[in-house]
């Protein structure tokens, strides 16, 4: 069955608006497979735009890709308007220099980096790399995910000795690099592998109603509470301290110290607030945690006087 010509045309615009265009599921932030995963993971580590279209938005394009690049999988990604494939020939022409070239790409110097491996993590980790036939891959993807896993060296690959350990780096994870120390640690929750750098973005940390309770009781000068929940909801319910975020509260905030501020966001269950507090981290606060489990934790644990709904 051929494809309908109007479905075609919109196929040749959309693979042409960009010189990079990846059909996946889900979007550059939120891939929704783990094979769009991996294509977005490389395209980042080498470009800084490129465009992505959702095929889980439209069952037309959904189906029709597939037609119309004559491939049976997504994610399919076009390089000046020309199918180049999917997940797996994506990532082996990664690994041997052709998608560099296919994208004009130069490999710039990145310097090794140093790291610091400790003892105990060294013998953990000639443990786990006793009899082993590949090398250890140490990955800091986007968002600062980490990976210890085996595996050959591939095109672009930097070779990084520390604490007596030898590692396989990509390009990108190099540059994110500088100063991580990979320790492994034992505690009551079990042992693994504890790694800290220092080039990670500050991230939205979680906190329980107890502990909500004492740093207001111990920093409440240097915390700034807000609710995000509706004037409704803040009517029903409130706790005493939080400001309701409005326009007034929102350049209020606007004029803290974004770094010595502690910055605490709540609403009903902790999911809204979340994404607030996402928002006000990415405008530069240092400090900013969300309540977990919102309103309701803290009546449940903390204060039952706080009426439940």
């Amino acid at each position: 069955m051929s494809l309908d010509p109007a479905l075609k045309a919109r196929f040749d615009e959309l693979t042409g608006s960009s010189k990079v265009v990846l059909f996946m599921k889900g979007n550059r932030r939120m891939p929704q497979c783990g094979f769009s995963s991996r294509v977005v993971e490389i395209l980042n580590g080498m470009l800084d735009e490129y465009e992505t279209v959702n095929v889980l938005a439209d069952a037309d394009v959904r189906s029709g890709i597939k037609e119309y690049s004559d491939w049976p999988t997504i994610p399919q990604l076009y390089i000046g308007g020309e199918f180049v494939g999917g997940c797996d020939i994506v990532t082996v022409m990664a690994g041997n220099g052709e998608l560099h070239q296919a994208l004009g790409i130069e490999l710039e110097e990145v310097e090794t980096p140093e790291i610091t491996v400790t003892e105990a993590a060294a013998k953990a980790l000639a443990g786990a790399l006793d009899g082993a036939t590949e090398g250890l891959r140490f990955k800091i993807g986007d968002g600062y995910r980490y990976e210890l896993t085996l595996g050959g060296k591939v095109f672009g690959d930097l070779e990084v000795q520390a604490g007596g350990v030898s590692f396989l780096m990509d390009r990108a994870s190099a540059k994110r690099a500088p100063g991580t120390v990979i320790d492994f640690v034992k505690s009551a929750m079990g042992e693994g592998f504890q790694i800290s750098n220092p080039n990670e973005p500050p991230k939205v940390e979680q906190i329980t109603a107890p502990d909500l309770k004492q740093l207001l009781a111990d920093r409440g000068d240097q915390v700034a509470f807000v609710d995000v929940r509706s004037q409704a909801e803040w009517q029903t319910a409130r706790i005493e301290g939080a400001r309701l975020l409005d326009g007034s509260t929102a350049a209020w905030l606007e004029g803290l110290d974004k770094a010595e501020t502690v910055l605490v966001f709540h609403c009903h269950h902790g999911m809204r607030s979340q994404t607030e507090a996402d928002r006000w981290i990415a405008k530069g606060f240092k400090q900013v945690l969300n309540l977990a489990g919102g309103i309701d934790a803290w009546s449940r644990q903390v204060d039952s006087a706080v009426p439940l709904y």
